[in-house]
């Protein structure tokens, strides 16, 4: 999964995703199913996106008591997403439940999919951390426990922002997945992420993987956009 770009299909509806996708019919790209979608499309959306060949990150964000989260992912596992995701904030048993989840759901002979856990959303300012959550330490102490919660629980990986990226591989190991949004190019706006780095900078601390939604699934020329963060996240001077 390294160095991969997901591509977050943030539409209200499958027909919007599918409209956007027309261009991209010769291309097998790792998109991202999130809350509003799914929750308008349920499996269906899925299904189809799995028929054209997509890899898929499941990002429903479960977090609820153990038993309940257990159940959920069991019946996820059998979407055969390729990445699923949890709040680290559930804590480490909930996070284990999820895993049994995951490995009970997932068919005999099929690998199960990734799972990773949020750890402080992109959205989250250290001010805000630390009034409304109070939580009274920094944001890189928050978000590096939680990555170290999320490794003892024995998921994959976690969801942070490219600044937290290099301090997390250091403290857990580089094979631990790092998957960064609020990743901007100089022209684009900022949006309602706080913390926000440009792919160069994600590459350069180690970023397993970004995701990335507007200024690709908005723009004039999708493909064209794809394509040039596609070249800026890999290196490619053309």
């Amino acid at each position: 999964m390294d160095n991969s770009l997901i591509i977050a299909l943030d539409f209200a509806n499958g027909n919007k995703v599918e409209q956007f996708l027309v261009p991209f019919a010769d291309k097998q790209l790792f998109v991202k199913v999130g809350m509003e979608l799914f929750y308008q499309e349920g499996p269906a959306i899925i299904h189809r996106l799995k028929e054209s060949g997509h890899r898929i990150f499941l990002d429903l964000k479960l977090h609820d008591i153990p038993n309940t989260v257990k159940s959920a992912m069991k019946g996820l596992a059998r979407l055969e997403c390729d990445l699923v995701n949890v709040h680290a904030s559930g804590g480490k048993e909930m996070m284990e439940a999820a895993l049994e989840g995951l490995e009970s759901g997932t068919a005999a002979g099929r690998k199960r999919p990734k799972c990773i856990a949020v750890t402080q959303l992109t959205s989250t300012s250290e001010v805000q951390m630390n009034n409304e959550q109070q939580i009274p330490v920094s944001l890189k102490e928050s978000v590096l426990h939680y990555a170290s919660l999320t490794k003892e629980a024995g998921l994959d990986g976690v969801v942070c922002s490219a600044w937290e990226a290099a301090s997390i591989r250091e403290k857990v190991g580089p094979s631990f997945l790092t998957v960064c949004p609020g990743i901007r190019l100089a022209a684009d706006q900022v949006g309602d992420q706080k913390r926000v780095a440009a792919p160069e900078f994600a590459r350069n601390a180690g970023v397993s993987a970004i995701v990335v939604g507007r200024s690709i699934t908005r723009s004039a020329d999708p493909v064209k956009s794809y394509e040039q963060w596609i070249n800026a996240w890999r290196g490619i001077q053309l």
